[in-house]
Formats: C-alpha cells, structure tokens, sequence
C-alpha cells in the first residue's frame, strides 16, 4: 500500500509513526514537505518563531513519540544545547521550552522513525522542498494523483493532507507597516518611534509583543529576579496597543495533570452514540457540558460543584467572565500569574480551569453532531472562555507582559464586535471601533499587526481546487434541529443557511465536511477511502479547537484505525 503524506510537520509525524508501527505489510510512505526539514512544521521553525518564543506545553505533557525530551537532551547537539542555555542537569519535565529547540527536538524524532521503519523493511521517500500544489481524485482506478510544483504527477493508493497552518495574505507587501500576521517573526524584528497597533491579546499577540519589544528596548534582571524593561533611546515613543474585545487577556499557564488521557469520568463513544439515538441524531451541548464538565466535580471538587451545579452554560460562562471584565485586565493578569505560580511550585493544578480544558478537548470529536443551535451557542457562548482560560500562557511571557506594562510601554484597549482596521492609503491601518463610553473611533497607526491567530478557512480557501472541482469535498454545515429556527435564520438575510427546499435548514460552518475518521466527505454524503485531512484551517468548522499535539496524535489513531480496516482482507 503507498501512502502519501502531504506535509511533514507535527501532524505528519504523529501519521508516520502510527503507519511504521502498525504492522501493516508492504507499506510504502511518500512524504511532501515544502521547507528542508521534517517535524518541526510551522510554530516550530523559523517561519512560526524566534529564539525568544516558547511553547506552552512541556515535556510532561506531550505524547510520547520515540524519546522523551529528557532523555534527548542528553544526546542533543552541544551547540543547541548551548544556545538555549539547555544541560541535562538544569532540564525540568514540567518548564516549558523555546519552541525552536522543541522543533529540533520534533525532527529529531521523526529521523528516528524513519530509521526504525528503515530496519523494519518499510520503504519512505522523503521528498523536501517540494511544494503540492494540486490532488486529485480517480474513483475508477481507486488512486490519487499528487502534483508538486515541479510538476511532478505520482500516485497513491491513500493521501493524508498534514499542511498545517496557513495565513492568508491581504494587504501586506502592499501597504508599508500591514502585517497580515506576525509570521514569520523575523519580519517584526524593527526599530520603531511611535505606537504599534496589534489587533488580539492571544498567544499569537504575545508572540509579536515578545519581538517588538526586543527589538525597541531590553528586558533586565534584578538581583531579586524581578523583570524590567528598559526602552532603547531612538525608540522613545514606541509603544505596543493591543486591541481586544471587552480588553480580556488570555489565562496563564498553571500546572497540569493532564486528566483527559485517564479522567473515567468523561463520555465515552457509546454514551455519545445512545443520547444521540435518543435525541434525533443529534448530540446536545448541554448533554456535554453537564456530563464531561459539571458532574466530574462532584466528587473531584464538591464545593466548586455546589456553586455551579444549578447553573446553564449561559450562566457559567457570564459567571466566569463577570470577573474577568470587572477587574483591570493587568491587576487580574498579576494575580494570576501568582495563582498559577503557587500551582506550578506545589504541582497542584487549578482544577477547574484544567477541565475547562478537558471540555475543549472532547468537544472536538462530536462537535459535528451539534445542532446548528447548539454550533452556535458552542461559537458564540462556551469558545471565548475556553480560548482565554486555557490559553496557557507560559511564565516568562507574562513576565515580560507585565514589565512592559509596568514600563507604560504595553496596554489594552477594549473593542466592540464591529471594530475593523482598514488599511492606511499609504502606510499601516486605521483602527475603527466603539469604545466603552459609546465614542466612535478611529485611531491610525503607522504600524499594524493582526494577531487573531490562525483563521479558520473557508470550503472556497482549499489548496487543491480538483477535489473541489470533482465534488469529492463538500463544504462543511450542520442541521438546524428546529427547522423554524432555522427558517427564521435564513429570512434574517445570513449568508451562511441555507435549505434543501424540503423543510431542512442548515448552518454553513468553516471548512470541509469530514467524518469521524478524518475522511473527507463529498456532495452527496459519502466518505472518502482515499483522502484523509488533519490540516489545521480546514477543518475548523467541525473541529472549533485544534489542540495541538494531543489532537495529532487522537487523530492520526482514528485515521489509521480506518485505514487498516478498509484493507483488512474481505473488505
């Protein structure tokens, strides 16, 4: 069976090792990578950061690939080890690490791999700086064709599509000080004189701040090891304006357990399955949030349990952010910064925040079946705490956060949902939006940077137009449940429902429509035994939060599971 893995980042090498370790005869792996190397992808390379930027997870956390961190520092080139100030001695499981070493540490492991699966008689074509630039489907010969730049033509007998992330470019390159994002950071190492509008407070935020900031002034440790910043001269006027709804910034990293690979509290696939038999097809939010949220505090944190077992989503969530955007956003960032580090020292977790964090990972799987009610109750209501709480921003970066604030150097300013930034005729962007006293604004800046972090893409936005083309991918949307709800939404004039003329109302989400295998689906319902997607942008609409490595490795499980089964004998 030959088997092509269209990118070779993180997701990839989560794929690879599930193929090689399968067991599965006469297996042939063809692997497309644009840059030159392999494992790192894109937050783990240059094109997605600098030295300054570290993960947010760390050696304890991450599954288990070939060799932990641990044992690799030990064996890892002196010069990185050097550079990152990095020894075997001072190496902590727990501590988060600089995302470049950690990508060095992720291709590391992926040459491991491939040598196992070279000794196990498993034939891989690594093919690097090779950019795919079309798929294409044949039913009829049960193969797909992939095309690179060169224009090179192979084909398959299945395809994983592993592209990772993408950012959209608008207007950068055409209007002097617009960035589009802040990737590759390299671009926002700038000596600046005046304010710098960043659009978000995310960790994508905290990326370009960490860069700016080095690049206009420096960071210094008191004996007491207290951080401070001190502007550069020529940069006297710089100054970083984040620009966030209601001014919230994101939560900090506090120590895990890491529950959702053992909590035998949360629903399992069966469970999910029976409520959804039982409720027309059709898995309820509300059935989640009680059953993989609430009821696990019964035993587990029975005072916590006793504040919020009479309350809604609706009203968890306000309770939750009635806090958050009552207090200045920098006094509650310093208290929870004290918070999260009594946690990590005492390796106690801050319970409720870490199965907020459990909630977000098990969404992810069933999302698909929510009503479109529910999808946008999901959107709108439960996502914008989940992506603040558990944010996890690491230690050192609110360090930095909070000494630039001290310096008068970093501040927040609270947008409304309409606010935009509209390009400058010339240079950067002019920020429009309504204050919190009702004032209509429009502020410009000579340098922007959108920072909202990784959009999700459109069914329109997908690389490889002949799956469009030829049906076999199908946008992805969910049933409204209450057809006169949805009938109302579509009368309202939104874009995004639309009807089968037979009474159904569906909710158009981001991306392409997959299985729970992964398997994209075409027009008509049928899932594809060929093309499997684990591409971050693409399929976002039935996948609200894409965690990371936790994710790659749960998916690539699913895609393999359904692979060995299509080619078990008699299938």
């Amino acid at each position: 069976m030959r088997i092509a893995l269209l990118g070779g980042g993180p997701a990839a090498l989560f794929m690879y090792k599930r193929l090689t370790e399968s067991g599965h005869p006469g297996l042939e792996i063809d692997i497309f990578e644009k840059k030159e190397h392999l494992g790192n992808g894109m937050p783990y390379s240059t094109e997605g950061a600098n030295d300054e930027h570290i993960t947010n997870v760390s050696d304890h956390e991450i599954p288990e690939i070939v060799m932990s961190i641990e044992d690799w520092v030990k064996v890892a080139p002196k010069e990185l080890l050097a550079r990152f100030a990095i020894t075997p001695e001072n190496f902590n499981e727990f501590k988060v690490l600089p995302r470049l070493f950690f990508g060095q540490y992720l291709s590391s492991q992926f040459k491991l791999l491939i040598d196992r699966a070279t000794k196990a008689g498993i034939k891989t074509a690594v093919h690097l700086n090779s950019n795919v630039i079309d798929v294409a489907d044949h039913p009829g010969q049960d193969e797909v064709s992939v095309e690179t730049a060169d224009k090179e033509v192979m084909r398959f007998d299945k395809v994983v599509i592993c592209t990772g992330h993408s950012w959209p470019v608008t207007y950068e390159g055409r209007v002097a000080g617009y960035y589009d994002s802040p990737y590759p950071p390299a671009k926002l190492k700038l000596k600046l004189n005046h304010p710098v509008a960043i659009k978000g407070s995310s960790l994508t935020a905290i990326d370009a701040v960490r860069t700016l900031a080095r690049n206009n002034g420096m960071f210094i440790t008191g004996e007491n090891g207290s951080l401070t910043f001190q502007i550069s001269e020529e940069s006297r006027d710089f100054k970083l304006v984040m620009h966030s709804i209601d001014a919230l910034l994101p939560g900090i990293r506090f120590h895990l357990e890491d529950t959702h690979l053992a909590n035998d509290s949360l629903l399992t696939p069966g469970e999910i399955k029976e409520h959804r038999e039982a409720n027309n097809g059709f898995l309820s939010l509300d059935f989640v949030f009680e059953k993989n949220f609430k009821e696990i505090f019964r035993d587990k944190d029975p005072a916590f349990y006793d504040q919020i077992k009479d309350l809604s989503l609706e009203e968890f969530v306000e309770s939750m952010m009635a806090l958050r955007q009552r207090l200045d956003p920098f006094v509650l960032f310093r208290a929870e910064y004290k918070e999260a580090e009594k946690s990590i020292r005492r390796q106690e977790p801050v319970y409720w925040k870490e199965m907020l964090a459990v909630l977000s990972f098990t969404m992810n799987y069933p999302a698909k079946y929510l009503s479109a009610e529910d999808m946008q109750r999901l959107t709108k209501v439960l996502m914008p705490l989940i992506s603040i709480v558990i944010a996890f921003v690491p230690q050192s970066s609110a360090c930095e956060m909070l000494a630039l604030y001290e310096a008068g150097i970093l501040e927040i300013v609270a947008v409304d949902q309409a606010s935009e930034v509209v390009p400058g005729e010339k240079v950067g962007g002019i920020y429009r939006y309504t204050s919190e006293d009702g004032a209509r604004r429009q502020i410009p800046y000579t340098t922007f940077v959108n920072c909202i972090g990784q959009p999700r893409l459109s069914y329109e936005d997908f690389p490889f137009k002949s799956l469009i083309n030829s049906n076999t991918i199908s946008p992805a949307h969910v049933k409204f449940q209450s057809p006169t709800a949805g009938l109302i939404a579509l009368k309202e004039g939104s874009g995004d429902v639309t009807t089968d003329g037979q009474g159904n109302y569906y909710l158009k989400v981001p991306g392409i429509t997959i299985n729970d295998n992964f398997q994209v689906v075409d027009l008509y319902g049928i899932s594809s035994k060929r093309i499997y997607i684990m591409a971050v942008p693409y399929i976002g609409g039935y996948n609200p939060d894409y965690s990371g490595l936790d994710f790659c490795e749960e998916a690539s499980g699913l895609i393999l599971e359904r692979i060995l089964d299509d080619t078990a004998p008699g299938i």
